[in-house]
């Protein structure tokens, strides 16, 4: 491990392509995807804002209904090992859980993409503050879908409101 993390450097380096804009102004404004009432994020409206020296790489996303995006969860505030998640009264693991307080604060997100305007992404399933640094955007295709997935911990938990 120590060779690897050596190999690795001591912090790899990222930086943003856009911004997201959203309704959410903080974190509190979001409720917990348990707790959401039904089709709430569905209906959460927002977009991601591409800077203009990644305009390019927008070529040809408007084909795709979902893309994937990756962000910084520049508000998270101290990392942790576990994690008390909503609802629930037993710490887990963290990477069991989709807490934003991570060793590397990385969030993931599958969003509707509904159309695109320059270096703008108009997009629905938005559960994401104003304001985060996106790091990456990809197209959401069939490789990407799933079945017969075990779900650990949640397993037989009512499925969250989408």
């Amino acid at each position: 491990m120590a060779d690897l993390r050596r190999k690795i450097g001591p912090g790899v380096r990222l930086r943003a392509v856009g911004v997201v804009r959203s309704l959410f102004k903080e974190p509190s404004d979001l409720p917990p995807p348990a707790f959401a009432p039904p089709r709430f994020f569905e209906r959460s409206l927002g977009e991601i804002e591409v800077f203009p020296e990644f305009a390019e790489a927008l070529d040809d996303i408007e084909g795709f209904s979902h893309i994937i995006v990756l962000f910084h969860f520049h508000r998270a505030g101290e990392a942790k090992l576990r994690a008390v998640p909503p609802g629930e009264s037993r710490p887990r693991g963290i990477f069991s859980t989709r807490s934003p307080h991570r060793p590397n604060p990385l969030g993931l997100s599958v969003l509707k993409l509904l159309r695109r305007d320059g270096r703008r992404l108009e997009v629905a399933g938005v559960d994401i503050i104003d304001g985060t640094p996106v790091l990456d955007i990809k197209p959401y295709t069939t490789r990407d879908r799933k079945s017969r997935i075990r779900t650990g911990w949640l397993q037989g938990k009512p499925r969250p409101a989408r």
